[in-house]
This record gives structure tokens, sequence and C-alpha cells, in this order.
């Protein structure tokens, strides 16, 4: 498992989160977990600067955008 990177907002029904600096960003698809090892969902995007992309994340159905805002995700 690693980081993804933190959720800095939510925007057209996903969360943004910002990869961390100089490391690879996870593979579209692969699913997503919070620090309770919880499933939040899966991949679907990663744009932006190469040395420190954004990652989008489509939420599981049960998971609430708005509370995933300002913690970290991890790539399974």
């Amino acid at each position: 498992m690693r980081r993804v990177g933190t959720v800095v907002r939510t925007a057209g029904g996903l969360a943004i989160a910002r990869g961390e600096a100089g490391k690879a960003p996870p593979e579209i698809g692969a699913g997503v977990v919070n620090e309770s090892l919880s499933n939040v969902g899966r991949v679907v995007d990663v744009f932006g600067p190469v040395n420190h992309p954004y990652v989008a994340v489509t939420p599981a159905n049960a998971v609430s955008l708005a509370s995933l805002v300002g913690g970290p995700l991890y790539a399974r």
C-alpha cells in the first residue's frame, strides 16, 4: 500500500487529492482506501505537473466526499 496524497477538494462528484512530490502516482483504476483501510473508491484520472500531480478519485457508493477533504488516501 502506498500513499496517494491528501484530498484538497471535491469537484464534479470526485475527490481531488494532491499527489506526493517526487513519487509516481497510482495507476488509473487502482483501489483507494483511507487511514482506517475502508474502501473509498477508484482512481479515474491523474493530471497536473509531473513532479507533483493531482489524482481524481471516484467515490464508492457509501462514501461522503465532504468527509474525505483534508485526509490522506492510500492506493492498494
